[in-house]
């Protein structure tokens, strides 16, 4: 694949949050670091005995607070504004396979007041005309990785067939708003006369937050949702999140989630750059640029020969929690972000996992790339083509 791991950190502007409950909790994200200022990630080589572990955590004054399951990742906490030190003399030990910073990210949103063209994007992915030939199926999870979603909202609730909480708050629904956006633009209840439709029509959803309530968090709680969605059942995980720091912990998630079958859809990043946002950029993901309703790139879009696919992200017009969020708005209204573009993605992937294409994660990957169509300014500048449901499905 055309994608290489840039190794020089950047400067944060996306990704995460989730803790285990009942572990302690480091101080919450959002720091001008663009890391947890008091734990790391640490990988032991396999084989490394429990006594070993622990005399290297007690001479570098670390205390294991969680473990990232079939990662084997420990997320350990250190004394405050000692990481790179810390991450330095962890390195330096001969049973250590690595570690690294526990970096921050955020959802990746671009608020926009104005309510017009509501759903316009079902129309530009052919949306309908796909759903004459398949509406999907319930037994098709797609995993919303976000900020939450609202379990009461009428035209999510009936969806939802699994929820776990990854992060500090204290409550698996969602506080942010952007969680539930992002769910009714994948699988909103469709043609029961409410609201909006949702792209995967039939698909279910799966709940699994990862980012807090002002919509960022650290990458151990968004690899804890990704592992969580892949063993339970979810055929599509939505990440409508990135980081611009790469991680060996996140990029070891996407791929154990791939190896058990999941498409892994991911934003692009709202910054107007070629330069990379995790997970979005690594091979296993399906990077997912903005475009608006003539089809050329949305101005704040990244793109880049690592971005795979396009789709609708300009005052997308989906679902909002019915009870006060950090966005301000309620019930329905209009987001612009390739937040809102991953999830049309996501839900058409879902579609196609209910045809005959849907034979594996790769052919399902293949079909959305391989039936794009080469539209608009996106392509003929920046050789992105955009999603098309009924080429996918027919």
């Amino acid at each position: 694949m055309k994608k290489r791991l840039i190794l020089t950190a950047l400067v944060v502007m996306a990704l995460l949050l989730s803790a285990m409950s009942g572990l302690a909790l480091a101080q919450a994200p959002g720091n001008a670091l663009g890391h947890a200022p008091d734990q790391i990630l640490v990988k032991f080589l396999p084989g490394t005995p429990e006594v070993t572990k622990a005399d290297i955590h007690r001479k570098h004054s670390g205390q294991v607070v969680d473990v990232i399951p079939r990662l084997d990742v420990q997320v350990v906490r250190i004394p405050k504004d000692k990481v790179q030190e810390k991450v330095k003399a962890y390195k330096e030990e001969a049973n250590v396979e690595y570690a690294e910073p526990d970096y921050i990210a955020e959802a990746i949103l671009v608020p926009n007041e104005p309510y017009f063209g509501k759903q316009w994007g079902m129309v530009k992915i052919q949306a309908p005309e796909a759903w004459d030939i398949t509406a999907g199926s319930s037994a098709v999870i797609i995993a919303i990785c976000d900020t939450g979603i609202d379990r009461n909202h009428e035209d999510l609730q009936l969806k939802i067939v699994l929820s776990n909480n990854f992060t500090s708050n204290g409550t698996v629904d969602d506080e942010n708003g952007h969680g539930t956006h992002v769910a009714g633009i994948a699988a909103a209840i469709t043609d029961n006369g409410k609201g909006v439709a949702g792209v995967g029509f039939n698909s279910s959803l799966m709940n699994a937050k990862v980012l807090g309530k002002n919509g960022s968090g650290y990458y151990s709680w968004v690899a804890n949702g990704i592992i969580w969605a892949a063993d339970n059942g979810a055929k599509v995980i939505n990440m409508s999140l990135g980081g611009t720091s790469p991680s060996i912990t996140i990029e070891c998630a996407v791929n154990y989630a791939w190896c058990n079958g999941c498409v892994l859809v991911a934003a692009s990043g709202n910054s107007n750059t070629i330069l990379p946002l995790y997970p979005a950029y690594y091979n296993n993901c399906i990077a997912v640029a903005a475009t608006d309703i003539n089809d050329n790139k949305a101005s704040f879009s990244n793109y880049g020969t690592w971005v795979d696919i396009a789709a609708p992200g300009v005052d997308i017009f989906s679902t909002l929690p019915n009870h006060r969020n950090k966005l301000g708005k309620r019930n329905y209204g209009s987001l612009s972000g390739t937040s809102m573009s991953a999830p049309h993605v996501a839900g058409v992937a879902a579609l196609v996992w209910a045809t005959g294409y849907g034979t594996s994660n790769s052919s399902v990957r293949n079909r959305l790339q391989s039936t794009a169509d080469a539209a608009g300014t996106m392509y003929s500048i920046y050789g992105i083509k955009r999603l098309n449901a009924y080429n996918a499905v027919r």
